[in-house]
């Protein structure tokens, strides 16, 4: 699947469900990582119907309705919506179908090398735990490639 490797985007991620939901709770990894992502107009996050509803879930259970529905509202008008086949893992089919090169797990079988090995028959994606994209992601050095130009600096706040 040559073509599929060619169509793959640099600056698109998806963040599984259980990312998602600790960016909410927890002031680490998953924060600092979507942080990356949210800091920078030209950096898209790629969710599906399925991978909010799974999260959506994770927010409700640990905080409640409310919080969970702003917070799928934020995401929703953030992020990039693709759809995929049920039954795909959720985040890996939205990565796939968004052409996103890089997915954000906690799950250490999605991460492992055996996964990425036939990951790699299908699509040109990484798998990475939060701490390793946010360490690794380097936004200086990919801004030219795919915006153009010298790089600005983040030009959104991530709070907002």
């Amino acid at each position: 699947m040559g073509d599929r490797e060619a169509d793959v985007h640099p600056a698109r991620v998806a963040a599984d469900a259980d990312v998602l939901a600790a960016d909410v709770f927890v002031d680490g990894d998953a924060r600092r990582a979507l942080d990356c992502v949210r800091s920078h107009s030209w950096v898209e996050l790629v969710v599906s119907e399925p991978l909010l509803d799974d999260a959506e879930s994770v927010v409700e259970a640990l905080g409640d309705a409310g919080l969970a529905a702003d917070w799928r509202e934020r995401v929703e008008s953030l992020a990039t919506l693709v759809e995929h086949p049920e039954g795909d893992h959720p985040a890996l089919a939205a990565a796939y179908h968004g052409d996103a090169a890089h997915v954000l797990t906690y799950d250490e079988a999605l991460g492992s090398a055996r996964t990425g090995m036939k990951l790699k028959e299908r699509v040109d994606v990484s798998v990475k735990p939060p701490d390793g994209f946010a360490t690794l992601f380097d936004p200086e050095r990919l801004y030219p490639e795919v915006v153009g130009g010298e790089y600005p600096g983040p030009d959104r706040d991530p709070r907002e």
